[in-house]
């Protein structure tokens, strides 16, 4: 059976990347209505300040990473209202007060002025129950990296009390529709922050932008652009800014979506046939291999972590499901998904052992997590 979480919002996101259309300066609000396992209690008491005689703290570090690891859905922060004390030191932490409000996990901390526009951040994580500190570090920063090391400290906090690997210092790529009258709309290509901050357009056009696909380096973003009234896949370099076209075949040409080694791309396209198939390109030689050839439409390729495989949505059977073929051509297509009417959107957990897909049952629509190994 097909585990599912209900999200309830404007609009519902894929975790690690999305592709968004909003628009123009939207504000995203997402509910989480239902989940498997409980929230960690925990306090996040705000950072003692040592700068300059009259000078207050530039930046909010415990609430940034309070904000972040609310978010994650693992933890249930204690509000600071409820704060029974604020300690900012190890000898100032009473673990019995803090049991008695039902707190698990502790963090507390101290911003320290070293330099102009120059800081270094203390933290120690605590556990309540045991009485221990179970992180603690030291980090320089600068005024303009504070929000990024605060995210980088709910990383190590999130990893250390999950055992999975943090996503707060990670990048989103989305895109936005701007409607200026019925015949003029600008679209733009964003790339920010995870929490949405320090949003940066990096590619605009008239005509519609679309999938956009992170290379496992994180450097590059392949995505389909309309200009032109033609479909074409472009891979863009984020540092430089340059971008080459690397499909602009007869037909569609969709869907692209990096190798795990970023060596080569699958996509989805039609050529002169009319009809969508995957097919997997080599970006140093510009090699194509067909890796489908049926008469229905399969479309939105994922590659499994080793590489080896890919998951594609098809209608072949009747209604969109989720398939799993060989990356090589020639092999025999798998389905993998039979509950419900409609599986689409497959993409590969980071280690490999499960997919999240939308999933359709009885007529609402859920993210769901399921196995491809044994279909549960």
């Amino acid at each position: 059976m097909l585990r599912s979480i209900v999200l309830q919002s404007r609009w519902w996101v894929a975790l690690i990347t999305a592709s968004l259309a909003l628009p123009a300066f939207a504000q995203l609000e997402i509910t989480i209505s239902s989940g498997s396992a409980r929230a960690i209690p925990a306090a996040f008491v705000p950072f003692g300040w040592q700068g300059a005689p009259g000078s207050t703290a530039p930046f909010d570090v415990a609430g940034l990473i309070e904000q972040d690891l609310r978010n994650s859905g693992y933890f249930e922060p204690l509000d600071r209202r409820d704060m029974i004390s604020r300690p900012t030191q190890a000898a100032q932490v009473n673990f019995q007060d803090w049991r008695i409000v039902d707190v698990d996990m502790l963090l507390i901390g101290q911003m320290t002025q070293t330099g102009t526009d120059q800081f270094e951040i203390a933290f120690q994580l605590f556990d309540v129950i045991r009485g221990t500190a179970i992180v603690q570090n030291r980090l320089p920063t600068t005024r303009d990296r504070l929000r990024a090391d605060s995210h980088r400290i709910a990383d190590m906090i999130f990893e250390e009390a999950t055992g999975i690997r943090g996503v707060f210092s990670t990048s989103i790529a989305y895109i936005t529709e701007e409607r200026r009258s019925p015949t003029d709309r600008m679209f733009r290509l964003f790339v920010a922050d995870a929490d949405g901050f320090n949003a940066q357009a990096i590619a605009e056009s008239r005509q519609p932008l679309m999938s956009p696909a992170w290379s496992p380096d994180g450097r590059r973003i392949a995505y389909v652009s309309f200009e032109g009234q033609q479909s074409a896949i472009y891979v863009q370099t984020l540092r430089t800014g340059t971008r080459e076209v690397v499909s602009r075949r007869l037909g569609i040409n969709g869907a692209p979506v990096f190798s795990p080694d970023g060596n080569q791309l699958a996509m989805a396209l039609s050529l002169n046939e009319g009809n969508l198939d995957i097919y997997t390109l080599d970006l140093a030689t510009q090699t194509l291999h067909r890796i489908t050839e049926n008469s229905s439409i399969d479309t939105e390729p994922e590659w499994s972590r080793d590489g080896r495989s890919i998951y594609f949505t098809s209608d072949r059977q009747g209604s969109p499901q989720i398939f799993r073929v060989d990356a090589q051509p020639g092999s025999r297509a798998q389905r993998i998904t039979f509950e419900g009417t409609y599986n689409t959107r497959a993409r590969v957990s980071p280690d490999g052992r499960q997919l999240a897909i939308v999933h359709r049952n009885q007529s609402q629509d859920r993210i769901a997590v399921l196995d491809p190994q044994s279909g549960v």
